[in-house]
């Protein structure tokens, strides 16, 4: 039963997101790259258990906390680009709980009550908890579906960043710093994910805050979308990228906080054990290079170890948030930045 609901929400979902995108309030939707997207979901290393990543840019607006019914109906309680933009999806894919995403979404936004919470559970969504940090049973969760060749799309910022999107600004394909939970997913896979960046565009216009009821849950009209998926991110590329920052010893620092830093009592064990699960995947040869110097702290829970393991996971993330920039320069047809 719970297998036919998830399918039977995910149909509505998607189906709504269609209608939404081909209504009328639009003016264009342009799609690019979805190709892309589409031979990885119809991969057969999916079933030999190699998953897909993809990440983009968060932009929407149509987002507010929920804590009652009464709140339901008087305040927008969904973000907009997730759903909305697999409305861009072919419809035969909506009847297949497989080739949807699962992602991961805020606890005290989507899961405010039981109503909700059930909505959300059978969409795919994986209840995150803010301020509980990357050893999460949600990231735990996230790891153990890419490892049996599932879809998970993150909104890598964690939260929305509309500037990112606009060209004329300073900060265009600027994103926010990666979570680091994000590399730990990708980190901990056991085979290489197939990382697909994604850039959103017009989503922040077409349901903008500030408006009055009953504008703010209508469509504004006339308002350009685009969606774009890059090509998958060369697994050698990611591999030697990270091997090139280990052997140059250009390493991030890793957060050093009490509230989910090294600092954290919990923490020293959870990346001992994180960097042993990572030492056995895809990623096996340059977290083995990171680890070339610590004969002396190979125990688990060292804090020289957990800060090298830390250190490492920081890098992979930046690496991926290089890839997601970079198309965004791209789409919105700025100069590819230079970087050390």
């Amino acid at each position: 039963m719970a297998g036919f609901l998830s399918k039977l929400t995910l149909s509505i979902v998607g189906l709504g997101s269609k209608a939404l995108l081909r209504g009328g309030f639009c003016s264009s939707v342009t799609v690019k790259g979805m190709d892309n997207l589409i031979r990885a979901l119809e991969s057969d290393e999916r079933n030999r258990g190699r998953g897909i990543v993809t990440m983009s840019n968060h932009i929407s607006t149509w987002v507010l906390r929920c804590a009652s019914y009464t709140d339901a109906f008087t305040q927008p309680w969904c973000r907009l680009d997730d759903p909305v933009v697999w409305g861009v999806l072919p419809t035969r894919f909506y009847r297949n709980s497989r080739r949807i995403r699962w992602t991961l979404g805020a606890s005290d936004i989507m899961f405010t009550n039981p109503v909700f919470s059930t909505f959300f559970r059978y969409g795919q969504v994986i209840e995150t908890f803010r301020g509980k940090g990357i050893f999460q049973p949600a990231i735990d969760i996230a790891i153990q579906k890419l490892n049996r060749g599932d879809w998970i799309h993150l909104f890598s910022e964690g939260k929305v960043n509309q500037e990112s999107s606009d060209p004329a600004s300073p900060n265009a394909a600027r994103l926010l710093r990666f979570k680091w939970g994000i590399g730990r997913i990708v980190m901990e896979a056991q085979q290489p994910p197939i990382i697909i960046p994604m850039w959103l565009t017009g989503f922040d216009k077409l349901m903008p805050e500030g408006r009055s009821f009953p504008y703010k849950f209508l469509p504004r009209p006339g308002v350009e979308l685009s969606v774009t998926f890059g090509e998958p991110v060369p697994v050698q590329d990611l591999q030697e990228a990270l091997d090139k920052l280990v052997r140059e010893r250009r390493l991030p620092e890793a957060p050093n906080s009490t509230h989910d830093g090294l600092a954290d009592p919990s923490r020293p064990r959870e990346e001992g054990l994180s960097g042993a699960v990572a030492e056995h995947g895809w990623l096996a040869q340059p977290v083995s290079h990171a680890m070339e110097g610590m004969a002396e702290h190979k125990d688990i829970g060292d804090p020289m170890l957990t800060k090298e393991i830390a250190r490492v996971r920081s890098a992979v993330t930046a690496v991926i948030q290089r890839e997601v920039e970079d198309l965004g320069r791209r789409v919105l047809g700025l100069a590819k930045r230079d970087l050390p």
